[in-house]
């Protein structure tokens, strides 16, 4: 490994990058990580380094595998906008038209469009987190078919964390029979050469890196707010408080688990969760955004068109996001548009920017105009006010260079 701990390839042009990127893991802020840019066709930054654990005795490859927990809906939506494209699925329909057991306890009225926007006021179990093992789908989605939505679907936005995979993926499943993994890798990953998967086998697992948590502050912060009498507060606060009392954040964000680590268990990679639990690398996002951002076709092939994507980046719901303490998250269908918790919402555009990030600090996304493909990964969740810094940083850059 070079003295920088950075290998790979990058154009001169965006010489930049590379030094952006070489600095986040000389200075310790990153362990392990990489960047990749598709422009107009062309991989231009294709970039690795660092180590795949704590203790610094596994370097990073160019074909390490790293979870990118919910930039993986990113993924899902792209599969549910192919099945859009060819007729199975009508947005307008009623989930129950093709998922029958699901129309009950209060749910009959949701829409395909509710799973896709986050309205399906289904963002985490009623009860808790059930203790099934995560590669038991059947029981995941009954217990969601199951239960009563916390509140009228469609009334309000509220990001489905994890639930998403389990209900845009038994849709996805009732509609075509496979499920997303296999539907990813049949359809889309393995015609355009895409490193990327949804459910791990043994010899994937081996090239994964490790998840690095970093230590969590309490937030005292939140909590004072959550406590304080209105006539202290000012009117943003006031609002961020009754967002923190709905509870929803905590709803969603539960987890079956109070073990930092479960992310690199077998049984997590092993399973099939379309919301969080994608494996892949840097350079297969950014093929993948580079792909849907210049019309959707390469050599012959085609992902979907660009009539389809235009669909798939219409705006569906806008916030206020309960579980994200009331964000102007904007949602197209599956797609965070603007990828509004990053700092791509401070670019001129940010309107045309989709994809998703996830809390792991990955970031992908697509920018149809510039024909644009991006994608950040890196193995060291940091505290939330640090998630994104490095990839908000290589964004800022890519983005004025190519604009």
């Amino acid at each position: 490994m070079s003295d920088d701990l950075v290998e790979g390839y990058c154009d001169p042009r965006f010489q930049a990058v590379r030094d952006q990127f070489a600095q986040a893991l000389a200075s310790g802020f990153d362990t392990g990580a990489s960047v990749a840019v598709e422009h107009q066709g062309e991989m231009v930054v294709n970039l690795w380094g660092g180590y795949k654990d704590r203790e610094k005795t596994d370097p990073w490859s160019k074909d390490t595998l790293i979870n990118v927990f919910s930039t993986t809906k990113a993924i899902t939506a792209t599969c549910f906008l192919q099945l859009v494209e060819r007729g199975k699925v009508d947005l307008d329909a009623l989930i129950g038209d093709y998922w029958p057991e699901y129309a009950c306890n209060g749910k009959e009225k949701t829409r395909v469009s509710d799973f896709l926007c986050h309205r399906a006021a289904m963002h985490g179990f009623q009860g808790g987190v059930p203790q099934f093992d995560y590669r038991e789908w059947d029981r995941w989605t009954e217990a969601l078919a199951q239960q009563q939505p916390f509140r009228a679907p469609g009334t309000t936005q509220g990001y489905h964390a994890l639930t998403y995979g389990w209900l845009v993926g038994e849709l996805i499943r009732r509609i075509d029979g496979r499920s997303v993994g296999q539907y990813f890798r049949e359809e889309v990953a393995e015609p355009f050469g895409l490193d990327f998967k949804i459910g791990l086998e043994d010899t994937d697992i081996e090239r994964c890196g490790d998840i690095l948590v970093d230590p969590q502050p309490t937030p005292w912060t939140l909590m004072a707010i959550a406590i304080a009498p209105d006539f202290i507060l000012p009117k943003a606060l006031r609002s961020l408080k009754s967002f923190l009392r709905m509870g929803d954040l905590k709803v969603a964000f539960a987890s079956r688990s109070a073990q930092p680590g479960e992310m690199n268990s077998r049984e997590w990679r092993e399973a099939e969760i379309p919301s969080a639990n994608g494996h892949g690398t840097a350079e297969s996002l950014a093929k993948l955004f580079g792909i849907l951002s210049t019309g959707g076709e390469r050599d012959g092939q085609r992902i979907i068109s660009r009539e389809t994507l235009k669909l798939g980046l219409t705006p569906l719901s806008e916030g206020p996001d309960t579980v994200i303490l009331g964000a102007p998250i904007r949602f197209g269908v599956g797609y965070d548009l603007g990828l509004g918790i990053t700092t791509i919402r401070e670019t001129p555009h940010p309107g045309r920017i989709f994809g998703h990030c996830g809390v792991g600090g990955s970031v992908a996304f697509g920018d149809p105009e510039t024909g644009l493909g991006y994608g950040f990964l890196c193995n060291r969740m940091h505290k939330l006010k640090d998630l994104y810094q490095t990839s908000n940083r290589l964004t800022r850059t890519v983005l004025e260079i190519v604009s």
